[in-house]
């Protein structure tokens, strides 16, 4: 039987379910539910296998991790986001890659709002003092009427940019490969350069890939284009913002807030400064994490496991 092997499962999220139940039926799964420690370690796991179902994007398969694995022709990833894999390398090999796009869509978009809210409306001290015996009152922002800027229009982006606008918000948008229809679609506006964006919104709300070309890309000097009154909100991936940056923006009051559910080091470490920050909203890389979500995600992956066996390959990346 084909061997496939799913090194990452932790915390666990495919055990147990039809997704995994699908799998077993097209070949001997195996399936480790902890952290793999070292690059060695993937490696061991991975040894032999011809399909590995990727998980967890703490997993790294750069060119040595795939070359020491020849037997490897699919390596199937739950999730939309690819930065944790050579892409270039496992092409050279003839090792195909393929994701699962757009099942978390509903899911990450009502966190984006999520977090709009809870740091505009202060949510987070306002509980906590309640629940330590105080009635304090004090202005909130209302965000009917503002300006959301949404960079990135691709599904999450365009999703987060409908919701927005059910909220009674402006939206304009950025992003490399601008699509007029769906602007005039959905009813928003494309800005011309991302730094005009910046500067006219009251939300900022990142939908990027992460990619050579949009690592760091906001950095100090596009946060301090940036109102003061602005609220900057990420659900893509850490590595985009310049954190320290970010951190000492909102900590100086030149940002009123963030939500953020991605960050560079995930876990993030405990002893992060953003932490102590009481105008900023952390959400452990979890926005896509609806049982909807997962088990259309999972469901996927599955087929896309089952129709590279049957000789298609479908939601390839490379």
């Amino acid at each position: 039987m084909v061997k496939i092997v799913i090194p990452d499962d932790f915390p666990p999220v495919i055990s147990g379910t039809p997704a995994l139940a699908r799998l077993q039926e097209l070949g001997e799964v195996t399936v480790y539910t902890s952290r793999p420690d070292t690059e060695a370690e993937l490696i061991q796991r991975i040894q032999g296998a011809h399909t590995v179902v990727n998980i967890r994007g703490y997993s790294k398969f750069g060119e040595a991790v795939l070359r020491a694995c020849p037997t490897l022709k699919h390596l199937a990833i739950w999730g939309t986001g690819t930065d944790n894999v050579d892409l270039e390398a496992a092409a050279r090999l003839g090792i195909t890659v393929t994701n699962t796009p757009n099942t978390a869509t509903e899911a990450i978009a009502e966190h984006c709002i999520a977090l709009m809210l809870a740091v505009a409306r202060n949510l987070i001290p306002i509980n906590m003092q309640m629940r330590q015996g105080e009635w304090k009152r004090g202005m909130l922002t209302q965000l009917y009427g503002k300006t959301l800027g949404i960079i990135g229009t691709g599904v999450i982006g365009t999703r987060t940019a409908e919701l927005g606008k059910g909220l009674g918000m402006e939206v304009i948008a950025w992003t490399f490969h601008p699509d007029p229809e769906k602007a005039r679609r959905i009813g928003f506006q494309y800005i011309d350069s991302l730094d005009d964006l910046l500067q006219q919104s009251d939300v900022v709300s990142l939908h990027l890939r992460l990619s050579p070309q949009t690592e760091r890309l906001i950095n100090a000097e596009k946060l301090a284009l940036m109102k003061p009154t602005a609220i900057f909100i990420n659900t893509a991936r850490g590595a985009i913002v310049d954190q320290q940056a970010l951190y000492q923006a909102l900590k100086a009051g030149k940002l009123a807030g963030a939500g953020l559910d991605v960050f560079v080091q995930e876990p993030i470490d405990p002893q992060d400064p953003l932490l102590q920050l009481s105008n900023v909203v952390l959400t452990p890389h979890t926005a896509g994490t609806t049982p909807e979500a997962l088990q259309q995600g999972l469901n996927m992956a599955a087929e896309n496991v089952a129709a590279f066996l049957q000789g298609t390959v479908q939601n390839r990346v490379v």
